[in-house]
């Protein structure tokens, strides 16, 4: 495989449309996705990964278009003799789906880390790219709410997000450790651009930048850190990014994009229906149509934000 010149943050099926157009734009090898893993959970006596099986699935032409997660074609015989079983329907596997997390964990059991196990996943379904968890150590999302303190996928699954949110912890991310593949990736002397993807900033790009070292190592590597704006028209194109903000009083704009990342980002690809934003937002930004209805969307977004990245002056501010 060719070196890594393009590391992209993602978690959820923002993060992964984008990826999926990076992948289009790069050669094999030439793409490497941390993956969020604060989603992760035991479920049924089963390891479930959702946010790295997104990225696996859309990479691998698998995914369900319709939602953008789960698999294509699926089926739901295992669901229907749990339910008369009276087993827990909340959080619902589908049967290809289900194969993939018995595989997993089955692995995970014997002793193998998750980066070493989605490796050859990706491998198995065709992925010339790399899918890099943000740590084998487990980092885990407690969304603290009106109603308690919720796991993740309790509040977004079984509550359907419905609890006011507020404040998120990842706990776990201080005494995790970076894996050897991400910072190997990070190494790479083609390295030519960090890309934070349209993903929810508090669910799925936190829980990475929480990893101990990780934000500091990411900074300090010195290519351009350029991030997707997950907004077009102060709205979330998918889940709860926009409740969330509100419910932690935090104005619906880029420029609130921009200080959750305070220091981080070199530069914010926007929509057009954000123009207003443009000047305001205290670092370089590219507008343009950011909603990704198709592949060709996908990788067209991506070859922009990839050209915006070469446009960026050589100083960066923080980088002298």
């Amino acid at each position: 495989m060719s070196a890594v010149e393009v590391i992209a943050l993602s978690g959820g099926v923002g993060g992964a449309r984008l990826a999926l157009g990076l992948q289009s734009a790069l050669a094999p090898g030439q793409l490497a996705c941390v993956g969020n893993t604060g989603d992760d959970f035991e479920h049924l006596g089963l390891a479930i990964s959702p946010d790295l099986d997104t990225l696996l699935y859309t990479l691998a032409g698998l995914h369900n278009p319709q939602t953008g997660w789960g698999r294509r074609a699926e089926t739901w015989t295992f669901m229907s003799v749990l339910e008369t079983l009276g087993g827990p329907t909340w959080f619902r596997l589908g049967d290809g789906d289900l194969a993939l997390h018995v595989a997993r964990s089955r692995r995970l059991a014997a002793g193998e880390t998750l980066t070493a196990i989605t490796a050859d996943l990706a491998r198995r379904v065709g992925i010339r790219h790399q899918i890099l968890p943000m740590s084998d150590t487990p980092v885990r999302t407690i969304v603290h709410t009106s109603d308690g303190a919720l796991p993740f996928q309790e509040y977004f699954v079984g509550c359907q997000a419905r609890p006011v949110v507020q404040r998120l912890e990842y706990r776990g991310a201080a005494s995790a450790a970076t894996t050897p593949q991400v910072l190997h990736a990070l190494a790479s002397e083609r390295l030519r651009a960090i890309v934070v993807c349209p993903s929810n900033p508090y669910l799925s790009i936190d829980p990475i930048l929480a990893v101990a070292g990780l934000r500091s190592a990411l900074r300090a590597r010195g290519v351009p850190i350029v991030g997707v704006c997950p907004l077009i028209g102060g709205q979330a194109v998918k889940g709860p990014t926009a409740k969330i903000m509100q419910e932690l009083a935090v104005p619906l704009t880029p420029q609130s994009i921009v200080a959750h990342y305070a220091g981080f980002l070199d530069g914010l690809v926007i929509d057009a229906m954000d123009v207003q934003w443009a000047d305001t937002c205290g670092i370089p930004t590219h507008v343009t149509h950011t909603l990704m209805t198709d592949s060709g969307e996908s990788q067209r977004l991506a070859e922009e934000t990839l050209d915006f990245v070469a446009r960026l002056p050589r100083s960066l501010p923080g980088r002298r």
